[in-house]
């Protein structure tokens, strides 16, 4: 497996994010062409996702060690993208040593590549203006 040692360390912010109706984010960011992803916006979950794009899969360890985190952050951060079905999480022994494994999916590339086509945008539009 390739591993990128450009991921850094990213302070994470776990709170929830909710539109006012009480939708996640990633929902509504289909209804607006304009709204960014902010479910991945978040510095870790995007740390998590971008990590799992260039990878197969990664084990928990070797995520939390790639992105200098703790044990709790990154949890609680790998659930929710668990929660938008972005990433899977495998559960297994080795031994008698537990295994978590995470993957993308298939609706987890496809929102970190429309996250991508909006930054780009976004970049472009304002080094044009």
């Amino acid at each position: 497996m390739a591993r990128s040692g450009a991921l850094r360390k990213e302070s994470g912010d776990a709170r929830d994010a909710r539109s006012e109706g009480g939708v996640p984010e990633h929902r509504n960011a289909a209804k607006s062409p304009l709204a960014l992803d902010r479910l991945i916006h978040e510095r870790m979950r995007l740390g998590i996702v971008s990590a799992l794009a260039v990878n197969e899969s990664l084990a928990f360890n070797d995520l939390k060690r790639m992105l200098n985190t703790t044990d709790g952050n990154l949890s609680v951060h790998a659930r929710r993208l668990e929660e938008a079905e972005y990433i899977v999480c495998r559960k297994s022994f080795d031994g008698r040593v537990p295994r978590t494994e995470y993957r993308l999916t298939p609706a987890g590339r496809a929102a970190l590549e429309k996250y991508l086509d909006h930054m780009e945008a976004l970049i472009h539009a304002t080094r044009e203006g």
